[in-house]
């Protein structure tokens, strides 16, 4: 396939290698995105992020349909090389590498539509780097049994998804969260047919500070293991203990993760409630890597 020039990026820790491919010429092979996203043997990353013009990609046409300003598709990746409908992290990256490398435009105030596999996500500026509105979101229904290694019993899960499937689990304190061994892929009972990412959740004390939740996270992310931070992750969570929490609970929520601070808000719309993700977005650097 000959030579692929890319650009490392992360958001929150999240690292992704993005490649500009507009007319859908040079789609990876999963073999090929297992190899560059190889933290030994290859660049090294959780994801591997296409931009494609939603007219060049059959997955493209429902985009179009749903929104004719979604010029560009985030076509994603996980590190096993599997297709994600949607990766809150990589879109406030995808949306800084369309900017940097003048792609598209975005002036403040105004808002970018980018098609995914889970739909059309607007994006905006914002203090902390990006905003993305996810869309709705909807409780997947059941409580399946988690068992997480180094964690003595199985918990109950929430299934929640945000455009991609969610379990998460709430721990009772810090230690059991920081003892938890991610590198072995969590076991549920029972197994979503498409899998699920599995989020840790430990509330901070007190949870609640100047109308803002606080949580801790952790997660284990379906087709590419543990990882520094998941956007749709913090969501997920951030829903979760907010169900948990009952009436009264805040819209607003702080999410830690490893990586770094994201922010949560769930807010109204005239076609149900939405939820939205901010946070960083960085590029790191760019490269040339001969394809194999």
């Amino acid at each position: 396939m000959g030579n692929l020039n890319f650009t490392k990026g992360h958001g929150t820790g999240n690292d992704f290698v993005l490649f500009a491919d507009p007319d859908g010429l040079q789609e990876l092979t999963a073999e090929q995105i297992r190899a560059v996203c190889d933290r030994k043997f290859g660049v090294g990353a959780d994801g591997v992020i296409r931009a494609v013009r939603s007219a060049n990609l059959p997955d493209g046409a429902a985009a179009l349909a749903e929104d004719d300003h979604a010029e560009w598709f985030m076509d994603y990746s996980n590190a096993d090389g599997s297709v994600s409908e949607m990766c809150g992290n990589g879109i406030r990256v995808f949306t800084r590498y369309l900017l940097d490398n003048g792609l598209t435009t975005l002036n403040p105030g105004d808002t970018l539509a980018i098609g995914t596999r889970a739909g059309v996500r607007d994006v905006q500026r914002n203090a902390t780097g990006y905003q993305a509105d996810l869309g709705r979101w909807r409780l997947d229904g059941g409580e399946p049994l988690v068992r997480v290694k180094n964690l003595p019993i199985a918990r109950p899960g929430l299934g929640i998804n945000v455009g991609n499937p969610h379990v998460v689990v709430a721990l009772a304190d810090d230690d059991e969260l920081d003892s938890a061994d991610l590198t072995f892929i969590p076991q549920l009972d029972p197994e979503p047919a498409d899998g699920a990412n599995v989020e840790l959740v430990v509330p901070l004390e007190p949870l609640v500070v100047n109308g803002v939740g606080r949580i801790r996270m952790r997660v284990h992310e379906r087709g590419s293991g543990e990882t520094l931070s998941c956007g749709t992750g913090a969501v997920a969570a951030a829903l979760a203990t907010r169900h948990w929490a009952g009436a009264g609970a805040p819209n607003q929520w702080r999410v830690e993760v490893p990586g770094g601070v994201l922010g949560v808000r769930m807010f109204p719309t005239e076609d149900g409630e939405h939820v939205s993700l901010s946070g960083p977005a960085e590029l790191v650097f760019d490269g040339v890597l001969a394809l194999g």
